[in-house]
């Protein structure tokens, strides 16, 4: 499938893309890096993105394939946090001409945001953007995330403010989107005197240290996964509110801003 995506991208005249489960990234490797290493304009549509997979067990689970995904030189990885972000990674993935993007889906139901409450979706097409900001004051704490985990952030950072922590939420889809923004946009979003982060994704941590610095941390699974429901792992994986909330509450006791 991915010569054959590769060869309508050369060939023009259409807009081609594949899809299929994102363990299999693995399998299509050797054509998603030719089509980065030649500039084709290819899409690959990556579902079933997290150990919410679920009863498949630990061989359908991908873990490990966000971080090999980024390393790929001029390949876009997109991980959606609901449906208006989607529409916004598709538009960000039609208009690439000169090399590939990798979308990147969640299998479990997720809500769609409220963007009365929160920013426009349309953020996305800068990598990472502010969702929203909680609080009374400017926010000592910042939690960040991708995908489906968006959704956690959200409900922890409702908590955490109603106990008088001043807080951001920051939405971060797309590390190479938001790395070809200036200094100035990317201050603008990850507060540079801001030392409590907390980053929040169901994968490996690997490369999120660049974002979350030398005081902040990671909710991030870095092991393989589990046969149960996913409502039952996420539990047992701590992708909670709960927990979202003590790792937060630990960093911003440990923390202060400068």
């Amino acid at each position: 499938m991915g010569a054959a995506i590769n060869g309508m991208a050369v060939h023009g005249g259409v807009i081609p893309y594949g899809g299929t489960f994102m363990v299999f990234s693995d399998y299509m490797r050797p054509a998603v890096r030719l089509s980065a290493l030649s500039h084709y304009p290819s899409i690959w549509v990556y579902t079933h993105d997290s150990i919410g997979l679920g009863e498949d067990g630990p061989t359908h689970q991908p873990v490990e394939h966000l971080a090999a995904l980024r390393a790929i030189p001029n390949l876009v990885v997109i991980r959606p946090a609901d449906a208006n972000e989607v529409t916004e990674a598709w538009k960000v993935a039609i208009s690439r001409r000169n090399g590939p993007t990798a979308l990147v889906l969640t299998r479990q139901t997720i809500p769609v945001l409220d963007r009365s409450i929160y920013a426009p979706a349309s953020g996305l097409q800068k990598g990472a953007y502010v969702l929203a900001d909680m609080g009374d004051s400017e926010p000592d704490l910042l939690l960040i995330a991708s995908g489906s985990e968006v959704s956690l952030i959200i409900e922890a950072g409702a908590r955490l403010a109603s106990e008088g922590v001043n807080l951001r939420l920051v939405s971060f889809p797309s590390w190479e989107l938001f790395e070809a923004q200036d200094e100035a946009y990317r201050n603008q979003v990850l507060l540079p005197g801001v030392k409590a982060r907390l980053c929040i994704e169901a994968g490996v941590a690997q490369g999120w240290e660049r974002w979350f610095g030398d005081c902040g941390g990671c909710i991030s699974i870095n092991k393989f996964g589990a046969s149960a429901p996913y409502k039952i792992i996420f539990n047992q994986y701590g992708l909670t509110v709960d927990n979202v909330i003590d790792q937060a509450r630990n960093l911003f006791g440990k923390n202060v801003r400068v």
